[in-house]
């Protein structure tokens, strides 16, 4: 079978039936590619599994208590049920999950809460409510040796379990299959507004970002989109600026968010032209932003995100670009690069690690034919003994290989 093609579909009801699955792939060494709504099959290295293990079934909210901000629901639920769920109370998940499906080809709205919590997927939002793992909570989940196990709980605090969690979320799919998730939710901002910059360069953006960041202003997002992607926005501020633009997010309860948004467009006025946007506008902008919308519009190019320190993030593209045509927008004040290169039969690793290695962070190649993810490695390199650490666990979780082998190293 070659790489990347999905093998015969094993779709279980529930989590008892997973069990099983996995139980008789452990026994037979029977490689499996574990799936909920396939919107993230193009991220990271192609598997050539014998199966594939089909989550969809398990789609429902089985606890919300919007009292005590917790939500627990089967990893095939669609996050769009879960969202719509959080609207009617309303309240969110503060991580603010993008949607990777359309940049990979797909639909929007199909990704699921298991193959977000497996990602570790966060948006805009993270640079202030921290990343999905900080709002894990509990787990139930099947390990490659075919054993049923639970951990964490509906609390924060539950230190014992936590740990397990974290381990888990980022994962891949590469240690056990999620079957049921619990989250921490919290209420949704009663006002929303957007200060937008016009015309900053990359490295007077970053500073801007920076000034507005260390502000008493609470900023709850910090992105800029060079003139090119900007273009491509469905918001007219952005798609007619015919210039850079650099976004100042501000949420909360509408006295504190007027009088936080005058004071942040007072502190900008001495870097350029100074705008604003109201709620759906800044909605949408935030979403496509977090959705990577502006480089889904060219399905040739291969995609790179880079995590690096914020101050250097320019300093990174620009070194990137002097020897590769290179297309950047950045978030999280500058922090989170994402790249695109074009096609080509070399997907820049070289130049990109390269550059990314001298300011420090890491580099993962989000998009890109199979063939190429297949030579280089799509995730940052690990050093010897953080690689041998990586190797314990995979052998203590799966030892023989069977939940999603090679997706995130070639030997793991």
């Amino acid at each position: 079978m070659p790489p990347g093609e999905p093998g015969p579909v094993l779709k279980p009801s529930d989590a008892d039936q997973v069990l099983e699955v996995v139980a008789w792939a452990a026994a037979e060494e029977a490689p499996l590619e574990i799936v909920g709504g396939g919107t993230k099959r193009g991220l990271g290295r192609p598997l050539q599994a014998s199966h594939e293990l089909d989550l969809s079934a398990l789609d429902r909210i089985t606890l919300y208590e919007p009292e005590e901000l917790v939500l627990s629901a089967g990893a095939g639920t669609p996050m769009s049920e879960i969202e719509a769920a959080l609207a009617g109370h309303r309240q969110q998940l503060a991580f603010e999950p993008p949607d990777l499906g359309p940049l990979y080809g797909g639909e929007p709205g199909r990704q699921t809460l298991g193959g977000v919590i497996a990602c570790n997927l966060s948006g805009p939002r993270r640079l202030k409510a921290g990343a999905a793992r900080d709002h894990f909570l509990g787990v139930r989940a099947v390990s490659g040796r075919g054993e049923a196990f639970k951990a964490g709980g509906r609390v924060m605090k539950n230190v014992t379990g936590y740990d397990m969690c974290k381990l888990l979320c980022g994962s891949h799919g590469t240690l056990a299959v999620l079957t049921e998730v619990t989250v921490k939710v919290l209420p949704a901002a009663e006002t929303v507004h957007t200060v937008l910059v016009f015309g900053l360069d990359d490295e007077a953006a970053i500073r801007a970002m920076a000034r507005a960041l260390t502000s008493a202003h609470e900023v709850s997002g910090a992105a800029h989109l060079p003139a090119e992607p900007a273009a491509g926005s469905a918001v007219d501020y952005l798609r007619d600026a015919g210039a850079a633009v650099t976004a100042l997010r501000v949420e909360g309860p509408r006295p504190s968010v007027l009088h936080r948004t005058a004071a942040l467009k007072a502190l900008m006025a001495d870097t350029g032209a100074v705008e604003e946007l109201h709620g759906k506008n800044s909605a949408l902008m935030w979403r496509e932003l977090g959705d990577v919308a502006p480089f889904s519009a060219a399905p040739e190019r291969q995609i790179w995100r880079l995590s690096v320190p914020p101050a250097s993030g320019a300093k990174v593209v620009a070194a990137i670009g002097r020897e590769i045509e290179a297309r950047a927008f950045y978030d999280w004040g500058g922090g989170l690069v994402w790249l695109a290169l074009p096609a080509s039969d070399d997907p820049g690793e070289r130049v990109v690690r390269g550059a990314v290695a001298e300011t420090g962070g890491h580099a993962t190649l989000i998009r890109a034919p199979a063939p190429l993810r297949a030579a280089v490695p799509v995730f940052q390199p690990q050093d010897a003994p953080l690689a041998a650490l990586s190797a314990r666990v995979k052998a203590g979780f799966d030892p023989r290989r069977v939940l999603n082998p090679g997706r995130m190293y070639a030997e793991g």
